[in-house]
């Protein structure tokens, strides 16, 4: 039972990764690989900022305000060079990697008897995990209200017209171009913000942690959307952590079988995505099938 607390408690922090890719690659309708070199550049940031005497607070606005500035890059690359989303987003990642060394002076950094955001729950004695969990709702909530009322305003809704429609929303006098900067800013500064708090959870920073990040935000977002289908914008936001879970629960389920090694969680992540991604497919074709 512990082990599967411990996937819920995971579950509800990477679900704050998967709402910063939800901006890029639901909102705006882009696959930014930007995610990959992000992620680490937020915790390599907030690392470094703890391990010199920075508070994990102000450690983790600094890791968000790094993400945002990796988002304006790539935003440039597509809206001013002209470079394609896909390449511009691998662009800045491998440019990244050497920032990310820079910013720590090493591949990997660990926190040793150093306050995180986690410092205070664990003083209240909480059972194991709980403590995480307690962390992970209040800041998924956060976000999730915060985004919520963003997307309700004129901005927002200026971002969501340029991912549904550039050319309908440049005829209503919407610049697409800042929209999509603004919209790979906001998502890279989440997702470098999933990368700071979940370095403070683990306790270290590491420059490859970022390999295949996008896949696990990938795979919340399409369980949620999935299992959850014709709900309301808020209900996305909150059914993207729910996927986020249940990605987790599935892959600690997947291990106690003991049918894969822990060196196959890669693969069985792929099958998982590869599953979802068809049902609703095979669901279409079975109620044509029923009419």
């Amino acid at each position: 039972m512990d082990i599967f607390i411990s996937a819920i408690s995971q579950g509800i922090l990477w679900g704050l990764l998967s709402l910063g890719v939800f901006i890029s690659f639901r909102i705006l309708n882009i696959a930014d690989m930007t995610t990959e070199g992000t992620f680490p550049l937020g915790a390599a940031i907030c690392m470094t900022a703890i391990s010199r005497g920075v508070s994990p607070l102000l450690a983790t606005i600094l890791a968000v305000c790094g993400g945002v500035l990796a988002g304006l890059v790539t935003g440039f690359l597509i809206t001013t060079c002209r470079i394609p989303s896909l390449l511009a987003g691998i662009l800045t990642m491998t440019g990244l990697l050497s920032i990310n060394l820079r910013v720590m002076g090493r591949p990997n950094l660990t926190l040793l008897d150093k306050d995180t955001i986690f410092t205070p729950a664990t003083q209240l004695t909480l059972p194991h995990h709980y403590d995480t969990i307690l962390v992970g709702v209040f800041g998924v909530s956060l976000l999730i209200y915060l985004m919520f009322v963003f997307f309700k305003t004129e901005l927002g809704q200026g971002l969501i017209a340029t991912g549904d429609n550039p050319k309908m929303a440049t005829s209503f006098g919407i610049s697409t171009k800042k929209m999509t900067l603004l919209g790979l800013m906001l998502s890279n500064g989440i997702v470098a913000l999933a990368g700071a708090i979940i370095s403070q959870h683990n306790g270290y920073a590491d420059v490859n942690s970022g390999l295949g990040v996008i896949v696990i935000a990938l795979a919340a977002i399409i369980i949620g959307e999935v299992l959850f289908s014709k709900v309301s914008f808020l209900e996305r936001l909150i059914c993207t952590v729910y996927g986020s879970i249940i990605y987790r629960v599935l892959l600690v389920g997947v291990l106690k079988l003991q049918v894969i090694e822990a060196n196959d969680f890669k693969l069985v992540s792929a099958i998982l995505i590869a599953l979802f991604l068809t049902m609703p497919h095979l669901r279409k074709k079975g109620q044509k099938g029923g009419v």
